[in-house]
């Protein structure tokens, strides 16, 4: 394999390194605005109607969101396994973890899909004939509306993600990281971990309210 050179406008490897790091921090610095402000207004709803949003987080799927969580936690160690297996350069292995963890993301929005099935038919989704027999149906709306829109965005940002990974995977495939050149896999494992840690805050809020009762 050639030796790895950096593009035009930077020094050295080191330096395109640093700012193609740099650049997907300033992007995450962004998404954590985005979903801060959704996060926001979930939890001053939240204090509004405490007992109302416990209720509606019981009739949350907490089998599959449970399992959904181990499926990403799982995908991302593979992912900070490949960005290392790139270093010490085993590409091929490398690729057979990013696609992994592709495939893990693949299970994951299938088990989200069901699960929006399941509340399809349940209707308890804002916007395709939602219906709650309590007299605090709007709070439970409410709730549910904070529901799809949040988990909706998430499952957008896994989709791009298992792009991302299955792409670098094909590049790690070919032997094109090595431990002087690795940007690619290394911001896309950020991604991938800022995409987890995403989920593990809206599992904690969605599906944990009024579950200890």
């Amino acid at each position: 394999m050639p030796e790895a050179r950096p593009a035009r406008q930077f020094v050295d490897l080191r330096q395109q390194h640093d700012v193609a790091r740099l650049g997907m921090w300033v992007f995450i610095a962004t998404e954590v605005l985005f979903f801060g402000g959704l996060i926001l207004a979930y939890c001053v709803y939240r204090s509004g109607y405490p007992a109302e949003f416990a209720e509606a987080a019981r009739h949350t799927k907490i089998v599959i969101g449970t399992a959904n969580t181990a499926i990403l936690l799982t995908s991302s160690f593979l992912v900070a396994w490949a960005v290392e297996a790139a270093r010490l350069r085993e590409s091929r292995f490398a690729a057979l973890l990013l696609w992994t963890a592709a495939l893990l993301g693949v299970v994951f929005l299938s088990l989200k899909g069901a699960e929006y099935a399941m509340e399809y038919h349940e209707r308890l989704l804002p916007g395709l004939d939602f219906s709650f027999a309590s007299p605090q149906a709007h709070a439970v709306h409410l709730f549910f509306s904070f529901y799809i829109v949040a988990t909706g965005l998430h499952a957008v940002h896994v989709a791009v993600g298992i792009a991302v990974l299955v792409a670098v995977g094909i590049r790690a495939h070919q032997r094109a990281y090595l431990e002087a050149y690795h940007s690619p896999i290394t911001v896309a494992g950020l991604y991938w971990h800022f995409v987890d840690l995403v989920w593990i805050f809206l599992f904690a809020l969605i599906y944990l309210p009024g579950r200890s009762g």
